[in-house]
C-alpha cells in the first residue's frame, strides 16, 4: 500500500467524521458524536502514517525530502493541522457541535488534495530554493497558523448562527455552544494562529535570504503574508484596546480567513517565487 492510497482513504474517513459530527448535532444523537470523534482521531492516524510513509517513499527514490514540498502535500499536511486542533478543542471543551463546522473543513482539504485533476500527489525532485531546512520550519509554522484561523473560522460561523436564531432547549441551535464560549474560543483560536502565522513569516523571511540573498522580495505571496498578518494583528488589537467582542470579532475572522485562502491559492495564479505551490 503507497502513501497516496493512504491518504485517500483518509478523505473519505475525514469524509465519514464530519457527516457524523454533523448527523450528531442535527440528530441530538450523542452516539454519532462518539463514532465522529473516533473517525476523526482515525483520520489523524491515517494522514500520519501518509505521511510519514511518503517520507520514506521520497528516499526510495533517491530524493529524500520531507513531504511538504508542493500543494498537495501541504493541502494533507493542513488537513492533518485542522484535525489536530479540532480534537484538542474537541477534548478540552467536550463541545462536539463545533466538530460539524471544523472537520468538514478537514475533509475540503484532503478532498481537494486527493480527488482534483490539477493537482498531482507525485513526489518529485526539490527546486534548488527548496533545498534548506527552513523549508520544514516555515511550512509547519505557518500551515499550523492556517489551520487555527481554519477553526477560528468555524467558530465564528457559529456565532453567527448563534446570535441570529433562538429556540427552545434541544432545538437545533440550543446546540451550539453559547456565545460567550464561541468568542472566546475565536480569539484563542486567532491568537494562536497569529503566533504561528508570525513565525512563519519570519522562518520564511531567514529561509528566503538564504536562498535569494534577501529576507524580503515582495512576492505576491510574501505581500498577502504580510496583509493576512496585518488583518490578524488588527483583530488582536481592537479586541485588546477597544474591547471588541461578538459579532464584529466573528465577522473579522470570517474576512481574515478569507486572506488566508487567496494567500494560499488565489497568488498561485500570479507569477512568482511561490510558484511552485501550484504544483
Amino acid at each position: 500500500m503507497n502513501s497516496s492510497l493512504i491518504l485517500s482513504i483518509t478523505t473519505f474517513v475525514y469524509g465519514l467524521s464530519a457527516f457524523l459530527y454533523i448527523s450528531s448535532w442535527i440528530f441530538h444523537k450523542d452516539i454519532l458524536g462518539r463514532f465522529a470523534f473516533g473517525a476523526a482521531l482515525a483520520g489523524v492516524f491515517g494522514n500520519l502514517a501518509g505521511l510519514g510513509l511518503r517520507w520514506a517513499e521520497s528516499y526510495q527514490m533517491g530524493i529524500g525530502h520531507a513531504p511538504l514540498s508542493n500543494l498537495y502535500e501541504s493541502l494533507v499536511f493542513f488537513a492533518l493541522s485542522i484535525a489536530v486542533l479540532y480534537l484538542a478543542v474537541e477534548k478540552k471543551y467536550g463541545h462536539r457541535a463545533i466538530g460539524a463546522f471544523a472537520m468538514p473543513l478537514a475533509f475540503l482539504a484532503m478532498a481537494y488534495a486527493s480527488l482534483s485533476p490539477n493537482i498531482s500527489d507525485r513526489i518529485q525532485p526539490l527546486l534548488p530554493a527548496l533545498k534548506s531546512n527552513w523549508l520544514i520550519a516555515h511550512v509547519i509554522t505557518c500551515f499550523i497558523g492556517y489551520a487555527a484561523f481554519a477553526v477560528a473560522f468555524g467558530l465564528s460561523l457559529m456565532f453567527l448562527i448563534k446570535n441570529s436564531k433562538t429556540g427552545a432547549d434541544g432545538s437545533l441551535w440550543s446546540k451550539i455552544p453559547e456565545a460567550r464560549i464561541l468568542d472566546e474560543l475565536t480569539h484563542q483560536m486567532v491568537m494562536l494562529g497569529f503566533l504561528f502565522l508570525t513565525a512563519g513569516i519570519i522562518t520564511g523571511a531567514v529561509w528566503a535570504n538564504s536562498a535569494w540573498g534577501r529576507y524580503w522580495g515582495w512576492d505576491p505571496k510574501e505581500t498577502w503574508s504580510l496583509i493576512t498578518w496585518f488583518i490578524y494583528a488588527t483583530l488582536l488589537h481592537v479586541r485588546l484596546m477597544r474591547g471588541w467582542r461578538g459579532r464584529r470579532v466573528a465577522l473579522f475572522a470570517i474576512v481574515g480567513f478569507g486572506a488566508v485562502l487567496f494567500t494560499y491559492f488565489g497568488v498561485n495564479l500570479l507569477p512568482g517565487l511561490h510558484s511552485y505551490g501550484s504544483q
